[in-house]
């Protein structure tokens, strides 16, 4: 990770050299598109997506992007992330191979889904 200061995902994503930006813009996309009405906000010093709470976040590393979507969301997709680095709340996409941005949008959606249902029981 770089700079752990960003006040920004922005000014985070911008700290990272050209290739790793690339892919760190394209994974903010798919969760923008997959997730339209979360808000963006730095947490933890990454980048975070919030909907009725934390929804997912990511992260640039030296090798690999982490994906922060939740042990449950794991859980979930654990077949389809069987290829991928794991642990409770963390997947690990390494940054010389593709990005699997359906997955990451079926995550997504997915937490939203939960998050959504989540905040219904509550009103």
């Amino acid at each position: 990770m770089i700079n752990t200061n960003a006040k920004s995902i922005d000014e985070y994503i911008s700290n990272f050299p050209k290739e790793v930006q690339e892919k760190l813009q394209t994974i903010r996309q798919t969760i923008l598109k997959a997730a339209p009405e979360a808000k963006e906000k730095i947490s933890y010093q990454i980048p975070t997506f919030v909907l009725n709470g934390n929804l997912v976040h990511f992260g640039g590393y030296q090798y690999h992007i982490g994906f922060y979507p939740g042990s449950a969301a794991i859980e979930v997709f654990k077949k389809e992330l069987s290829k991928y680095k794991l642990s409770k709340g963390t997947i690990q996409f390494p940054l010389d191979q593709p990005i699997p941005l359906e997955l990451i949008s079926q995550i997504v959606k997915y937490r939203v889904k939960v998050s959504t249902e989540k905040n219904s029981y509550k009103n």
